[in-house]
């Protein structure tokens, strides 16, 4: 596969002209590949893609007006193996921008007409998940503001009608209520049993709340409605202080967000930097000639409805119609049965952008067990210190699993990394099990142990009858 003339050369340099003070704001595609590398191994070719459509929308940004909306992110399409790392490049890359992002399976919807979910519910979703994200981010910048507010409310449940002779300057009550005030600050009182008024949330109502196109969000959005009309039921709980200040807490922060505001920077992020990941795209081709009757009809119809969205078509939702014009879409599947060739031509041209994820070798496999952040061998050798347990993988048992990894993959089933999960689970299946009773001990794992818990499903030619 030929490199696109978009991407930056190999040494991960852009070439700028002119002056730097007008370059975007943002990282460059070499920062986001080396962002990237901290938690996905190998797939550069992959990286590369996703860190060039990343900073063409950080350059869309700094467009004229008049040519701004004409430039449409370049939509990506994915193609490997499952567990090759194309889910977690394109949700990695949505955490690094603080972007809206949303996983779907092409297989979950179905043709208008047809009971399910409808294409258009994704981006309702991601909407959801925009007003979300935003929603948070206030609250955090109010938290502060908000907690005094909320240590009143908890003193007025502690001691009912203080606040009110505090009001009339009653020296003794204010005296305990500063008393109270002060135990509250040293958490001396969190496990005391307040009753309070807990309300239900009254939604977001806004004025596309009965935009949404399935029954679903329909009643989803009656019921927010009619809540916002009622104000919501008020219930009375007891609970602990502890309890009660994420109540109150939270009831605060809900009053003083702005939920407009909210809706309209949500809306502003997913149409300017959303990005949608719709997995298993292969599932949906049609092969070319073959047709197999009424499946076959109904993915070609699937893909019919997907392509007005990819290229842009506004869609209702409870908060407001968006555009999908300025979001980009990954696509990804295996394409083991299929080819990309097999889907419409039409959606086929909303994917410019092609690449290929390699199958993991032995040097992948053991470089994702120890090099990225969250690598597997942190991972158990953190869960098994909980109980005092050290776990002590010596450089020769992580060759073997990688081996293995390898291995398994080539004459089984590839599923990627996925393999590797298989592999330590059962390699620390009796160390996890006795974990009680060797606390406050060393375990060494060397190869002569992984080969003991897996040589025999390894070495068994009928494969499919082993978990690995």
């Amino acid at each position: 596969m030929a490199e696109n003339e978009n991407l930056p050369s190999q040494n991960n340099q852009l070439s700028v002209t002119g002056d730097k003070k007008n370059l975007p704001e943002g990282m460059t595609p070499s920062q986001i590949v080396k962002a990237l590398d901290n938690y996905i191994i190998g797939q550069n070719k992959a990286k590369r893609y996703v860190a060039v459509a990343l900073r063409n929308r950080q350059r869309r940004i700094k467009l004229p007006e008049e040519i701004r909306d004409e430039v449409a992110p370049k939509n990506i399409l994915m193609i490997g193996p499952t567990g090759s790392g194309k889910t977690e490049i394109a949700r990695r890359l949505a955490k690094l921008v603080k972007a809206p992002f949303l996983k779907v399976e092409a297989t979950k919807y179905t043709e208008v007409g047809y009971v399910g979910r409808d294409v258009e519910s994704m981006v309702r979703d991601l909407m959801s998940v925009g007003v979300n994200m935003v929603r948070a981010e206030y609250e955090e910048k109010l938290k502060a503001s908000c907690e005094p507010m909320v240590e009143e409310n908890l003193l007025d449940l502690l001691l009912p009608g203080s606040s009110e002779e505090k009001k009339e300057d009653n020296t003794q009550t204010n005296e305990t209520r500063e008393k109270f005030r002060q135990w509250l600050r040293e958490g001396k009182l969190e496990d005391r049993e307040v009753e309070i008024n807990v309300k239900s949330k009254a939604g977001v109502p806004g004025v596309g709340i009965f935009g949404a196109g399935n029954m679903q969000d329909l009643e989803d959005s009656i019921i927010g409605l009619q809540n916002a009309l009622n104000g919501g039921k008020n219930k009375r709980r007891m609970m602990s202080v502890h309890e009660a200040r994420r109540v109150l807490l939270e009831e605060n922060l809900d009053r003083m967000v702005d939920q407009d505001k909210v809706a309209d920077e949500a809306k502003k992020r997913v149409e300017q930097s959303g990005i949608i990941f719709i997995d298993e795209i292969d599932k949906i081709a049609t092969k070319g000639g073959e047709g197999s009757g009424r499946q076959d009809v109904s993915r070609e119809g699937v893909q019919r409805d997907i392509l007005p969205i990819v290229e842009g078509s506004d869609v209702n939702t409870k908060w407001g119609i968006v555009n999908t014009t300025h979001i980009l879409f990954i696509g990804a599947g295996a394409f083991s049965v299929s080819a990309p060739s097999d889907l419409i031509p039409e959606l086929q041209g909303r994917f410019p952008l092609r690449v290929e994820l390699e199958a993991l070798k032995k040097d992948e496999f053991k470089r994702i067990l120890t090099e990225p952040k969250n690598a597997l061998l942190r991972q158990y050798e953190a869960l098994l210190s909980t109980e005092n347990v050290s776990l002590n993988f010596t450089e020769d048992a992580i060759d073997r699993m990688a081996e293995i990894a390898e291995e398994v993959n080539f004459r089984a089933e590839n599923i990627g990394a996925r393999r590797l999960h298989t592999i330590m689970e059962t390699v620390v299946e009796d160390i996890s099990f006795s974990a009680d009773e060797h606390a406050g001990e060393t375990i060494t794992i060397d190869a002569d142990y992984v080969n003991k818990q897996l040589g025999d499903v390894v070495q068994s030619q009928d494969l499919q009858k082993y978990i690995l």
